[in-house]
């Protein structure tokens, strides 16, 4: 189900994805509306699961991981639902897509060695082929398409 939402709405989506930690009364500044106004009018987009939770960005690299790869993994016959399985079990595994084409899924991990990336592939290559590139950057962060 399609929610229309106006300008004042997706100015304050626009701020939450900059900062979800904002203040009402910073937010209720930046889109010109008084504090409850603008409280109704995210508590309005929460309930109409356009805001569906706030969250940290957390540097990975300040983690120690060092490494992301994208592995594009074609399960072997028969094997979909054991890999589908195997990648949510994985903690390096930070997101992962069902897709079509060639291959079912297209994964992003997290690795502090290219060692420990090798011991990760070793595992899938059991139930799966996998096509593996290490990420050089990533100049689009994850932002808000058009609304």
């Amino acid at each position: 189900m399609e929610y229309l939402i106006d300008e004042i709405d997706r100015l304050i989506l626009t701020c939450l994805v900059e900062d979800a930690r904002m203040s009402l009364k910073v937010l209720s500044g930046r889109v010109g509306l008084s504090s409850p106004s603008t409280a109704e009018r995210l508590k309005r987009l929460e309930e109409k699961g356009v805001v569906e939770g706030y969250a940290a960005r957390v540097n990975l690299m300040a983690l120690g991981y060092t490494l992301q790869a994208l592995v594009r993994v074609r399960p072997l016959p028969g094997l979909l639902q054991k890999v589908d399985n195997y990648i949510q079990a994985m903690p390096e595994c930070i997101e992962s897509d069902k897709v079509t084409g060639e291959d079912c899924f297209v994964i992003r991990l997290v690795v502090r060695t290219i060692e420990q990336l090798d011991t990760l592939l070793d595992g899938l290559a059991e139930y799966a082929q996998c096509n593996t590139s290490i990420v050089k950057s990533s100049p689009v962060k994850r932002r808000l398409p058009p609304v």
